[in-house]
């Protein structure tokens, strides 16, 4: 049996590239986890995105052992994303911890997301240690950051610890901070309690396990296996548990810990955080923020997670309509891995059938088209992302539009409402003019500014979602260089005033390319579309007109030229009448193949199309 009070469970948060997974490299070396001939660079970034991106996109567990003045202990570590599109796997890695090392990248200093991630852990009552990494870097501003963060946590700066992911200094030096500062996991949750938060009180060992479902994954062979955090009792193979909010019966096939593979143990007792083999092959069964307790002695639900609200929505299609039931498998083993992927059935009239999918962001929209078309093969079209409006229509009647295809026409509605996002810029000061100029394009209003940490701006800005999602994090690093940091939630819904832009390919609107954009850009956006259209269209066998239309009118049109062949190429000699004949018949041939045709667009111009 495992002694509650040797246990430490903890998290890494930070921003994006502060070097967590680097420094979790170190600990698994540390505590001998992982033999040195095993050892690899993001040894815990085990999907092929994350290694090729150099990002964290999935949290992952795991468990090691070190010693302390001669006593063992356990410390369980969940590694977590550091974009702001993957707050959500964070949240929920913050709900199975007591504790997170707050990780700040000497070079660059406090930024934007670390502020988010920070904040979140504050909420869940974590204990924080700080961190500054990279402190063996020759542009380290090792003392200005710790200063900075000691500001931020209204801590002493010989508090703030110093390492590096790259040499090892200082990592075990953070391992004993952990030992000697965050608490063992002695908690419960009072029956009744808010369902938002786990209060940090003390333990009572009730004989009824419960565990906390904080992630889950699908075995062809053994069916769902839950990450569950374990807060009363223990379980172990053959017992039949429950999943309080399925109200579905399974009997354990395997229990085990994270190291990092996973490996089967007798137990998982109160404390561990480990994963549970369920055998069940249904969908939407097994949940995040679910709780797995006793089906003889069922145990009250511990609080569970905000289900997470899509930001962004895109249309997505197989290029082969014989596809579509891969894509509908596809995207519901997606949704095993990946708690925060919505998605719905949807039909058009030229595209065929698809699927609506709820996206947290450009990045999260990215990743997951790029692993249906990695790990299922599937060939893709992908509709204009957009986001969600609030439609008033005439008679009065208000509804929720979140797909540009389905905006009402010009004059059939009152007024559209749109979400607003609240963001913090944090950048160099010499970087500030730019800034206002990307957002005065973007439609930002730019609030209090302050100056932050040494040779640094904070900047508060309301701006609508809409804006935010045309491209806006690209142009704020290129604005200042990769300097400029962002975080943003959103916070509620304001008029806006916009139009559908609809592209109309040989009299018929093509849905995907079917936008919603600013009236004050409608013009804009319609020339641009249909010259970038013309130019990567293939030439038709028929003259073909390309539309821009909005606001009930055309707005920008290009004619295609036929592909011309010539029909008298054979001929070599004889009256110019029969050279007329063959070329008067090719025009009427046009003529009706006009009437009648339809153009085929290639995947490789929806592709095109939709890139920036």
């Amino acid at each position: 049996m495992i002694n509650r009070q040797n246990i430490r469970n903890f998290s890494i948060i930070a921003h994006i590239d502060h070097g967590k997974s680097t420094l979790a490299d170190r600990m698994l070396e540390i505590t001998h986890t992982i033999e040195k001939r095993k050892m690899m660079a993001q040894v815990l970034d085990s999907m092929e995105l994350e290694r090729e991106r150099g990002i964290t996109i999935k949290m992952q567990p795991v468990r090691m052992e070190y010693q302390l003045n001669g006593e063992p202990y356990i410390l369980n570590l969940i590694d977590t994303p550091g974009h702001i599109d993957f707050s959500y796997e964070v949240s929920r890695a913050l709900k199975a911890v007591e504790g997170s090392i707050l990780l700040v990248d000497a070079t660059q200093g406090v930024q934007a997301q670390t502020l988010t991630t920070l904040e979140m852990a504050r909420e869940s009552g974590l204990t924080i240690i700080p961190v500054v990494s990279k402190i063996d870097s020759p542009i380290a501003r090792t003392k200005e950051v710790k200063e900075e963060v000691a500001q931020l946590l209204d801590c002493n700066i010989n508090e703030v610890l110093e390492v590096s992911g790259k040499t090892g200094e200082g990592v075990e030096a953070v391992l004993d901070a952990i030992i000697k500062k965050i608490q063992p996991p002695i908690v419960v949750v009072p029956e009744g309690g808010p369902r938002e938060s786990i209060p940090r009180t003390a333990l009572g060992d009730g004989e009824s396990p419960r565990a906390l479902v904080f992630d889950f994954e699908y075995s062809n062979h053994r069916g769902v296996i839950v990450y569950v955090r374990m807060f009363n009792g223990e379980i172990k193979k053959n017992d039949t548990l429950l999943f309080s909010a399925a109200n579905e019966k399974f009997i354990v096939l395997e229990v085990g810990i994270f190291h990092p593979s996973q490996v089967a143990q007798e137990t998982l007792s109160a404390g561990e955080i480990g994963y549970i083999v369920t055998g069940i092959k249904q969908p939407g069964i097994a949940s995040v923020g679910d709780t797995v307790t006793s089906a003889k002695r069922p145990a009250p639900a511990l609080p569970g997670y905000m289900n997470p609200a899509p930001v962004v929505w895109a249309s997505v299609y197989p290029e082969s309509q014989d596809d579509f039931n891969l894509l509908r498998q596809a995207l519901s083993r997606l949704k095993l891995t990946d708690a925060s992927l919505s998605y719905e059935e949807e039909t058009s009239g030229t595209l065929g059938r698809g699927y609506r999918c709820g996206f947290l962001g450009m990045l999260h929209l990215e990743i997951i088209t790029e692993r249906l078309h990695r790990e299922f093969n599937l060939e893709l079209i992908i509709a204009t992302p957009s986001i969600t409006y609030e439609v008033e229509y005439l008679n009065g009647e208000k509804k929720i539009i979140y797909s540009p295809a389905l905006f009402p026409d010009y004059g059939s509605y009152k007024s559209v409402a749109e979400p607003w996002v609240k963001a913090k810029i944090i950048t160099p000061p010499n970087y500030v003019g730019n800034i206002l100029t990307l957002l005065y394009e973007h439609e930002g209003e730019v609030g209090a500014s302050e100056i932050f940490g040494e040779n640094r701006n904070s900047i508060e800005v309301d701006m609508p979602l809409r804006e935010l999602m045309r491209g806006f994090f690209d142009k704020l690093k290129s604005a200042s260089s990769g300097y400029a940091s962002l975080s943003y939630k959103i916070t509620g819904m304001r008029l806006a005033d916009v139009a559908r832009l609809d592209i109309v390919v040989a009299d018929e609107p093509v849905i995907a390319f079917t936008r919603v954009v600013s009236k004050k850009r409608v013009q804009e956006e319609a020339e641009n579309a249909v010259i970038k259209l013309y130019d990567v269209l293939p030439r038709q066998l028929f003259v073909v007109k390309i539309q821009g239309q909005a606001l009930g009118r055309i707005l920008s049109s290009k004619t295609l030229s036929a592909l011309r062949k010539d029909v008298t190429g054979y001929l070599y000699g004889g009256d110019i009448t029969r050279k007329m004949k063959l070329l008067e018949k090719q025009k009427r041939g046009k003529k009706k193949m006009k009437a009648r045709g339809r153009v085929n667009i290639p995947h490789e111009v929806f592709l095109k199309m939709m890139k920036q």
